[in-house]
């Protein structure tokens, strides 16, 4: 396979991480969310702590090919600065107007979010890219992954306890106070906070560095094989680290990053091996059809939960709910029961984005961003 082709397990893999994405994000009650469905409460990781570092991580593979195609098709940069600028505004755009949505007031907005982290992430991993070679590119994903540590354990400040890495005692959670007092996700933390995106950016790295290694000229059973081992290298040395700085997504720690990025190298070499060496693509469609719309299937299945969730209905006996409420309670509750109810919804919800992202498709529609 040349450096040219489209993986078609990247986009299925893509799809896959969207479709999960609105699986957990979309609960018929978060009272009955089953136990992978769920995010660790603190240290440890879920199947659900994947989706989002799996994003970033194939959002980084994704820009070694997009890239390498603009920087070949244009006599300059210009173009590709343009819509680095474009897409970053865009991502942070789209983040901001949906926490915006609905609410309208300005003194609460949360002002970090998944959008503005993907827009932010994005942003300065193609500064890293377009500035530096290999050898600069990779101390960079260095400095950022290890300079989070004495960032976090070696900076004073007030409130500070013996656990740095504790909720309520670590810098994170400190300077996004400082800096985004109520326009956080809780009244004093936020996962997708300013200094946790730096690792995050590593993330992006990452990924880029493996559609590097996937642009190659190897063989293709030498470029899965080199991800299966580096995967399980990243696997093993994210646990190792894991106890000096325990994986933990809220704050987004290194030891995170690589324990995520093996886990989504090890999957990614999977499908790259049964997609796109062994050509078994039939089972991949409904995935790449959402992976040919991501942003908008995340964007639009969001919105479209809020309006549920904020449109009232009166029911029969005078009382009020949401029409989530209304469509959960009186169609899906009675006979599947809480925790089947609740895992219906979201399966609904996946089916009916799956037709209009397939509408679009036929059409030849692509929202890109």
């Amino acid at each position: 396979m040349n450096a040219k082709t489209r993986l078609i397990s990247l986009d299925a893999f893509r799809g896959l991480t969207i479709m999960l994405m609105v699986l957990v994000n979309n609960p018929g009650s978060w009272k009955y969310v089953w136990a992978p469905l769920r995010h660790a409460d603190w240290h440890g990781c879920t199947p659900t702590d994947l989706v989002f570092p799996f994003f970033l991580f194939i959002m980084g593979t994704a820009m070694a090919f997009s890239f390498a195609r603009r920087l070949q098709q244009a006599d300059s940069r210009r173009p590709l600065y343009l819509q680095i600028f474009k897409r970053t505004f865009l991502l942070i755009f789209l983040g901001l107007f949906m926490a915006f949505y609905l609410r309208w007031d300005f003194s609460v907005l949360r002002y970090p979010g998944v959008l503005q982290r993907i827009g932010l992430c994005y942003f300065f991993a193609s500064m890293i890219i377009l500035h530096s070679k290999q050898r600069g590119q990779i101390i960079w994903t260095a400095v950022l992954l290890l300079g989070y540590w004495p960032l976090m354990t070696l900076i004073p400040f007030p409130g500070r306890g013996e656990d740095v890495w504790a909720l309520g005692s670590n810098f994170a959670q400190y300077f996004d106070n400082l800096f985004l007092k109520g326009h956080m996700y809780k009244p004093d933390f936020d996962p997708e906070g300013l200094i946790s995106t730096i690792p995050a950016i590593a993330q992006v790295m990452l990924g880029y560095f493996t559609g590097q290694w996937l642009r190659s000229q190897r063989e293709e059973l030498q470029k899965t094989n080199g991800m299966f081992i580096a995967g399980n290298v990243l696997i093993v040395l994210g646990m190792i680290w894991d106890f000096l700085m325990p994986i933990n997504k809220q704050l987004w720690t290194s030891s995170y990053v690589l324990y995520t990025t093996g886990i989504g190298l090890n999957f990614l070499a999977v499908s790259y091996w049964l997609i796109d060496i062994k050509g078994y693509t039939s089972f991949t469609r409904p995935f790449v059809i959402y992976g040919s719309n991501a942003i908008l299937a995340y964007f639009g299945s969001s919105i479209m939960a809020k309006t549920m969730y904020m449109w009232k209905v009166t029911l029969a006996d005078g009382t009020e709910t949401s029409l989530k409420g209304w469509f959960y309670q009186k169609l899906l509750l009675p006979w599947a029961g809480d925790w089947g109810a609740s895992l219906l919804h979201p399966l609904l919800y996946i089916v009916i984005w799956l037709g209009i992202l397939y509408w679009l498709y036929k059409k030849r529609i692509f929202i890109k961003i």
